[in-house]
């Protein structure tokens, strides 16, 4: 008989004793569980023991997770988090330099586990480690010469422990003093400072700058851009991290009317180029944060153009309307003299006329063009950097244009406006940076006009395309559609600089993109026939059984999934399987990403498959409803799914990505019998299903296949040709 599902099999350990195995009644108090294991090894006061999960994370069991005790979990017998807290609120106070580290040392350990952290909070842990911080580090800082090692490790374990803390959202940002922000500053404003140090200083005004506005202020008085830099110029990529993550910071933060401020003092500074030679072009790999953090860098970098982006012209503005005038003097006043080109009438008509060649679709007032939001004046911009910096390029445009017959001609005006809202959707101009993204792009930073440049390649790009389809003015359209796919193709290949993005949209002209669709045209061809219909009905249940089968073996093989908080590079990890049976879901906490497979019995907790009640994905996720910037992310949404089990019981995910998402909803839904119907299902059945119908249909080839079977013939006039055995 199965023993009942509210009893648990555990081994608890105690120091210096052997350790116990004993079965625990979840019904029972944990109070009551923790006075019985006092008991059998005769220690009194029980209300002084907790009990611990034993491994690397030491957390404690409380009422709320008791439930993830499972069957064969070691657990032991340890002081309570009171005591804990008492204790090391002492030690940290002692007067010897040794006691206090190891003191420390313990404290940053143990404040990993939010029942502790309640319990060092209430105890003001918070108040006495600023304090250590505002004042006591003077003291330590005389005795540096002489301990200079123990001084870096005891300010380290300090400042770690206090981020740890705060980790847990207990405690408001906005509690802190200006001191202790000027005592954090100083350590990264300092040019020789111990990188631990450094790293937790740099990480604690991020999460000042993040989540309070009022420090943002407080906090960008004391930082500037100029003592952020040096720490670019190092090797160590983690302090290189943590600087430019403090620069999204502020960047994010700062009002709307201060961000190109900032961004002027960035250029000043030469951020971009320091990245360039000192982060990008490094010997050292980039890793995924820095990835991430260049991603945000380029992402706030395209947002600043967002106001020029929603601003329409201003038909009346006399100034904007220069701008215009300046367009076309550069492509055709080189040889005229508007002032003495007779009457004004005939001047307006010399305009009208040029405008015309300019491809402005309102040739009597081209400032009327701008009012369309977006691009508004942006592209104004755009053109007026292109004519001025590639002039020669500009008025080529504009006179090959001008010299074809009117339908064969490509506007450059509207060609300009339309190009630039679309580079503002690819870049996604306005929209706030993704959490999990880490796609960045280095040729954006090897040029501090970088946009501008883009443009400039893309409007070459779309004039030449727009001469190999030999396009009309009702093929506008199509030439945009045909632009944006060579853009897309080339950004994939993510080209180092921005020559290097021109030499690839060399490599995709018009013919080539034909090619290119043509292939996939006959990859994901689709026979309309009824026999082939049939046959793809027919196959359609055996491919389907495969992906299914390559789900399951993919969940087999586990995922290892970030536990996001709101300091994002403190990241914690757990590990989620499917047993081999298919009957077991094992997960568990890890210290690292694994470098490959986590073994079963490494994972703790389980969760039989047959106590699944249903996935459940997205916004409607427990932990897409909780407080936070995560509800806010549309990235994160799309990646997020629940498992529900027993009784309102829940496993949240965060998928790494969305192949990772589509491959554990479709797994997920598989074991509970239900249809697998994500977009990765789709693409894999389209592909499977192709190349398994090419591969029976070989032998048909040039062989035309009747839309209807052939008629059967009659019967013939009599069977003697049938030969009988019998």
């Amino acid at each position: 008989m199965p023993p009942p599902a509210d009893i648990v099999k555990v081994a608890i350990e105690w120091p210096g004793a052997f350790p116990k195995l004993m079965e625990i009644d979840q019904k029972k108090p944990l109070s009551a569980i923790i006075k019985e294991v006092c008991e059998g090894w005769s220690l009194g006061n029980h209300e002084n023991f907790a009990l611990q999960i034993a491994d690397a994370t030491n957390f404690y069991i409380t009422e709320k997770n008791r439930n993830d005790i499972k069957n064969g979990s070691i657990l032991r017998l340890t002081t309570s988090p009171y005591q804990t807290a008492v204790q090391l609120h002492e030690r940290i106070q002692s007067s010897s330099m040794d006691a206090k580290l190891e003191a420390l040392k313990d404290l940053a350990n143990a404040s990993r586990d939010i029942t502790f952290a309640q319990e060092f909070i209430n105890l003001d842990g918070i108040s006495l480690l600023t304090q250590m911080v505002e004042s006591g580090t003077e003291r330590y800082q005389k005795l540096q010469k002489i301990m200079k090692p123990c001084f870096g490790d005891l300010l380290s374990f300090t400042l770690t422990a206090f981020v740890e803390l705060m980790d847990h959202g207990i405690v408001s940002w906005d509690t802190f003093s200006v001191a202790f922000i000027k005592k954090i500053a100083s350590y990264v404003n300092k040019s020789a400072m111990d990188t631990a140090v450094l790293q937790r200083s740099l990480a604690i005004l991020e999460s000042m700058v993040l989540n309070s506005q009022d420090l943002y202020h407080k906090v960008a008085q004391e930082i500037t851009i100029g003592q952020l830099i040096p720490h670019l110029q190092g090797s160590d990529q983690d302090i290189q991290t943590y600087t430019i993550a403090v620069i999204n910071a502020l960047f994010l933060k700062a009002p709307e009317e201060k961000r190109q401020e900032m961004a002027h003092i960035l250029a000043q500074k030469q951020l971009r180029s320091i990245i360039l030679s000192n982060v990008i072009r490094s010997t050292t790999a980039i890793n995924d944060e820095m990835a991430h953090q260049l991603y945000v860098l380029q992402v706030l970098t395209f947002n600043l153009l967002e106001d020029r982006m929603m601003t329409k012209m201003d038909p009346q503005d006399q100034a904007q309307r220069d701008i215009i005038f300046e367009l076309r003097r550069i492509a055709f006043d080189a040889d005229c003299d508007p002032i003495n080109s007779g009457s004004i009438e005939k001047r307006k008509s010399m305009y009208t006329r040029d405008y015309k060649k300019l491809g402005f679709i309102n040739h009597v007032n081209p400032a009327v063009d701008f009012t369309q939001i977006p691009p508004g004046m942006l592209a104004l911009d755009n053109m007026l950097y292109f004519a001025r910096h590639h002039q020669d390029a500009y008025i080529r445009i504009v006179l090959e244009n001008s010299s074809r017959e009117d339908k064969h001609e490509c506007p450059f005006g509207r060609s300009s406006i339309e190009l630039t809202k679309m580079l503002c959707e690819i870049l996604k101009v306005g929209e706030l940076p993704s959490e999990n993204c880490h796609d960045f792009h280095p040729m954006f930073f090897t040029h501090d006009r970088h946009f501008e440049e883009f443009f400039c390649i893309c409007i070459q790009l779309l004039n030449k395309t727009w001469k190999e389809m030999r396009a009309t003015s009702e093929d506008f359209n199509k030439v945009m559609q045909v632009v944006r796919e060579q853009i897309m193709r080339a950004l994939t290949l993510k080209p180092n600089s921005l020559d290097q993005f021109k030499s690839r949209l060399q490599n995709l002209s018009y013919t080539e993109i034909l090619k290119i669709r043509q292939s996939e045209r006959m990859n994901q061809e689709d026979f309309q026939s009824r026999p082939i219909q049939e046959l793809r009905e027919k196959i359609q249940p055996e491919i389907m059984e495969l992906i299914k089968q390559q789900r399951l073996n993919r969940l087999c093989e586990g995922t290892c999934f970030r536990k996001i908080s709101s300091r994002r590079r403190q990241d914690k990890f757990w590990y989620c399987r499917l047993s081999p049976n298919h009957k077991v879901l094992h997960y568990g906490d890890l210290e690292e990403s694994p470098q490959g497979e986590v073994p079963h019995d490494s994972l703790q907790d389980k969760l039989p498959v047959a106590d699944i009640k249903a996935v459940i994905t997205g916004k409607d996720c427990p932990h897409m409803k909780e407080k936070g910037a995560l509800k806010q992310n549309k990235e994160v949404l799309e990646l997020a799914f629940s498992v529900l089990y027993e009784s309102d019981e829940y496993l949240n995910f965060i998928a790494p990505d969305k192949h990772e998402y589509c491959v554990w909803t479709d797994g997920l839904n598989a074991l509970l019998g239900k249809e697998m119907t994500s977009e990765y299902t789709k693409s894999d059945m389209d592909t499977l299903l192709s190349m398994e119908m090419k591969l029976r249909l070989l032998d048909l080839e040039n062989i035309q296949i009747p839309e209807v079977p052939p008629p059967i013939p009659k019967e013939p006039s009599n069977y003697d040709f049938v030969y009988d055995c019998n």
